[in-house]
């Protein structure tokens, strides 16, 4: 478990940890000691975003917390927009353990650098906020976080990014949109991916949409598969419609 996040705790949310109303299964959260410490270490490091937000702003970046759940093609997306994307970008990559994911993307000339978190089962705003020592955001119009591979704990936590895309794949099955409500309530852009495996997997994905716009009616959604230029083509669209608009 996660040292600092209190994700030992069930429905450790933001949003859950500010309804003192609740009553929860876990007897922990009915601690108000408990409550409190989670509390200061979200008000921390929303502070802690915020400036990171600010330091982004100043260098003219577009910041972008990209989630999912291990295995869901955010590493190979990111590879696939070495190949076609026109504006700049570097990566802030978490894991656990090993640089495997920043190796392979500076292998594709992207600046990138390697967050290893141990036992922590996300990124927060802190370890963010040191890895931006190590980029030249002078040289970029884009900055990606890829967040670890967790579908709980990172939508609890602003990294001090502008948007957030979460990407849930088709071998994942259909259900994962209903189980992790918190993580697409967060979402600007849901991303179904390995669409290419559809004629071999049972994934209703006009349901999968119909559940994230029930969990917030104004989200995007886009299909793609990284064998699909055009598909890819399209999520580089709305990355550059959303740089338009700052």
């Amino acid at each position: 478990m996660c040292k600092d996040c209190g994700c030992s705790i069930t429905e450790h949310t933001h949003e859950h940890t500010h309804d003192m109303q609740n009553v929860h299964a876990n007897p922990q959260l009915n601690d108000a000691k408990t409550i409190e410490v989670i509390e200061k270490i979200l008000d921390k490091n929303d502070h802690e975003a915020s400036h990171n937000r600010a330091h982004f702003e100043s260098h003219n970046v577009l910041a972008i917390n990209i989630m999912s759940s291990p295995g869901s093609g955010k590493t190979a997306l990111l590879e696939k927009f070495a190949d076609m994307a026109k504006f700049r970008f570097s990566v802030i990559e978490g894991d656990l353990e090993t640089s495997r994911d920043a190796d392979r993307l500076i292998a594709k000339g992207i600046d990138a650098y390697q967050i290893q978190t141990g036992s922590a089962c996300h990124l927060d705003a802190f370890m963010v906020h040191k890895a931006l020592h190590h980029l030249d955001l002078e040289k970029v119009d884009v900055c990606f976080v890829e967040n670890v591979g967790n579908l709980v704990c990172p939508a609890s936590y602003d990294v001090g990014t502008h948007l957030n895309i979460v990407l849930v794949s088709v071998p994942e099955g259909d259900d994962k949109i209903a189980k992790y409500p918190v993580m697409f309530r967060k979402a600007d852009l849901v991303l179904i991916t390995k669409t290419d495996l559809l004629p071999y997997i049972d994934f209703d994905v006009e349901a999968e949409k119909k559940e994230a716009r029930k969990l917030k009616p104004n989200v995007d959604i886009l299909e793609m598969s990284i064998k699909d230029d055009a598909s890819v083509q399209r999520v580089l669209n709305w990355i550059e419609f959303k740089r338009e608009m700052r």
